[in-house]
């Protein structure tokens, strides 16, 4: 089975229920934080909206240079969630039209000349999913903390229960 076969039916259901929790995160809340310390609703929400994208880099891309990285801002949820869906599109896309010889190759994060670090880019794919899907629950927490109805990710909720439960 290519590593395509195998990735592209757990991507497209984890885009799928991201895609659910973002659409949840009130626009008017985007500045809302647990903690001091913490990233604000509206930060985390344009993370997660973005992390598509850094699979699309990692397969199309030998490496990622985060100087000149613009930052974060406190944008609406509707354009969030239309770069979320085109990040989603471009990368479908890319893990699609990828060869299994493609995710051997070395992909490494850095900033200028300064390597953080280097992996193949079916280790760096498979961390970026993990990744996102670590920070799509933190999303969840947060719409709880903040009396926001948390949609069913892998199973029931105590806001979304499955027909006949």
């Amino acid at each position: 089975m290519a590593i395509r076969d195998a990735l592209l039916p757990e991507f497209d259901q984890e885009m799928t229920t991201t895609r659910r929790v973002i659409e949840r995160v009130p626009t008017d809340k985007r500045e809302w934080k647990p903690h001091p310390k913490s990233f604000s609703l509206g930060h985390l929400t344009q993370l997660v909206s973005g992390m598509p994208s850094w699979i699309t880099n990692a397969i199309t891309e030998t490496s990622l240079d985060l100087g000149g990285y613009p930052g974060y801002g406190y944008e609406k949820t509707e354009d969030l969630l239309q770069t979320f869906d085109k990040n989603v599109r471009d990368a479908h896309k890319a893990i699609e039209s990828a060869k299994d010889s493609d995710y051997q190759v070395t992909w490494s994060l850095k900033r200028g000349e300064q390597v953080f670090f280097s992996a193949p880019r079916a280790v760096i794919v498979r961390q970026t999913l993990n990744h996102l899907v670590h920070h799509r629950g933190q999303l969840t927490v947060y719409l709880r903390l903040i009396d926001v109805p948390v949609p069913s990710i892998y199973g029931p909720t105590a806001d979304e229960k499955w027909p006949g439960m």
